[in-house]
């Protein structure tokens, strides 16, 4: 991903899938929506799209192996329609099953909400992945990049943002950070975003609460931006990608460039 372009991510939410308490027993309907929701982000001019497992809800810090089995097959049909750089992210933490679906999709990047440190958050404390990670990434080698949240949203943090930084970045191996608000779109705050761009050796993505307002004022902190809630019609995140949109953010970006 060129991050010279300060790319727009779209998010693909993926309704329940099989093991989930909310799955409905029919797993066609998840893959039509979700390769929809991308196919709309791609005509709207956006440079990647990230899936995740937005409807698996509640979390576990893990999932399971039909988890597994069923994100990879959605991923597939995503991959196989639409030509944009492809991320996954597992919630809440399973850095692992990210990169071994991404690794079977010939995906691009994966999100990690906790690769270093501990949060305490509504799935109990979740630990740093870094090492379990590392191995993988070793015996599978890809050109599969890492972005690493830093304090993710939806959880409660106790250490300094800036030493976790730096800890995510030197001892957990991230290829480039994410920043957020307190919960899924709610805006970053301004100050901490900017200490991250100016202590962080890789790219800083705003990770939660971009919005056609606060574009141009992020745009000088940061390297790239992951959105979802702003671009779902009405701006709710629970409902499908608008085109109109999506369409709009992704003409304000392609002007800030210039």
């Amino acid at each position: 991903m060129d991050f010279e372009r300060k790319p727009l991510v779209g998010m693909v939410h993926l309704k329940p899938l099989p093991g989930a308490y909310r799955y409905d027993g029919d797993l066609n309907p998840v893959i039509e929506s979700a390769l929809r929701d991308a196919q709309t982000i791609e005509r709207a001019g956006f440079d990647a799209v990230m899936v995740e497992n937005f409807g698996d809800v509640p979390f576990p810090k893990y999932v399971d192996k039909t988890t597994v089995a069923a994100f990879t097959v959605v991923a597939k049909v995503i991959r196989d329609g639409i030509s944009l750089p492809i991320g996954i992210n597992v919630l809440r933490n399973d850095g692992v099953a990210a990169y071994s679906i991404a690794y079977a999709v010939k995906a691009d990047f994966i999100r990690v909400n906790v690769l270093s440190g501990v949060a305490y958050t509504d799935q109990g404390v979740i630990e740093g992945i870094a090492h379990g990670l590392a191995r993988l990434r070793k015996l599978l080698p890809s050109k599969i990049k890492v972005f690493a949240d830093v304090h993710v949203k939806h959880a409660v943090h106790f250490g300094d943002f800036g030493d976790s930084l730096r800890d995510t970045v030197e001892r957990g191996l991230a290829d480039a950070i994410v920043v957020s608000g307190k919960a899924t779109g709610e805006p970053v705050d301004i100050e901490r975003l900017a200490l991250a761009k100016r202590i962080s050796p890789v790219p800083v993505i705003v990770g939660s609460g971009t919005t056609y307002d606060s574009l141009p004022w992020l745009w000088r902190h940061a390297d790239g931006f992951i959105v979802g809630t702003w671009i779902k019609r009405d701006g709710k995140v629970g409902n499908e990608v608008s085109l109109d949109r999506s369409r709009k953010l992704a003409e304000l970006a392609r002007s800030l460039r210039f």
